[in-house]
């Protein structure tokens, strides 16, 4: 079974996206700065200021639609694709109602329920949600002003043949968002096709460069904490690389 297509990963991801501080982490300490990634996503590394009017955006891998709905507070038009369909119809059941009630862990065969409500004041109609594989995203996607990739690329069985759409997605001039933490596993992604993080590819972020450099040029590079929520104890803290793409007018 896909794991991603199962009731505790999903509820994992909408708490990670939709959850609220004092729902995610009740406690007076903990990392308060690894909250709401999916929002800073689009907040730190954006351009917004060179985000035309009228722009289009793309967001691979969107999950259950948390980093779209930012993206539509700039973009006219937004376009999350996800390979989950259970992520997909949670993002589409969000864009409809604007909120999903969902059943999270909290301790042993303890569930408590929750309520993912998506944010305010941002235009939902601008945004539409569908499944799709990104290393074979339909061909009349055509081209946007900004990509984001959140959290993807080691997590797809051949990343360089994503990677080598970008340069057709992305206008000249547009903006490429990627987040990974590079966590590279053989159960999603065959050694020989890691960009690094083995031996003759010791740096992943050298490898990502390698990738991008011929048509896009590096503008930001930002380490960002996450954490995700497992259950009322436990945690996972990571510690993601953030870095914004210029694509070369060439």
């Amino acid at each position: 079974m896909n794991v991603y297509e199962t009731e505790p990963l999903l509820a994992q991801y909408l708490m990670l996206h939709y959850g609220a501080p004092e729902e995610v982490l009740p406690y007076a300490f903990g990392p308060k700065n690894a909250l709401d990634f999916p929002r800073r996503c689009v907040e730190d590394l954006v351009a917004r200021h060179e985000v035309p009017s009228g722009a289009r955006a793309l967001d691979v891998g969107c999950s259950v639609g948390r980093t779209s709905f930012e993206l539509a507070r700039v973009c006219e038009e937004v376009i999350g694709i996800d390979f989950s369909a259970s992520f997909i119809n949670a993002a589409n059941t969000l864009r409809e109602k604007a909120q999903l009630d969902y059943t999270r862990p909290h301790e042993g065969a303890v569930t408590l329920r929750s309520v993912a409500a998506a944010p305010e004041n941002v235009d939902r109609t601008r945004i539409a949600f569908e499944t799709g594989d990104a290393m074979d995203l339909r061909p009349d996607l055509g081209t946007f002003d900004v990509v984001l990739a959140c959290n993807l690329i080691c997590r797809l069985p051949e990343p360089m043949r994503f990677l080598s759409r970008l340069k057709e997605l992305v206008k000249p001039g547009g903006q490429l968002i990627i987040t990974t933490p590079f966590s590279w596993m053989e159960e999603y992604t065959p050694r020989e096709n890691w960009l690094g993080g083995c031996e003759g590819k010791s740096d992943s972020f050298l490898g990502l460069k390698h990738a991008l450099q011929p048509d896009f040029e590096l503008q930001l590079e930002h380490d960002m904490p996450m954490l995700i929520k497992e259950h009322a104890r436990k945690y996972q803290w990571t510690v993601v690389q953030g870095s914004r793409w210029l694509r070369r007018n060439t």
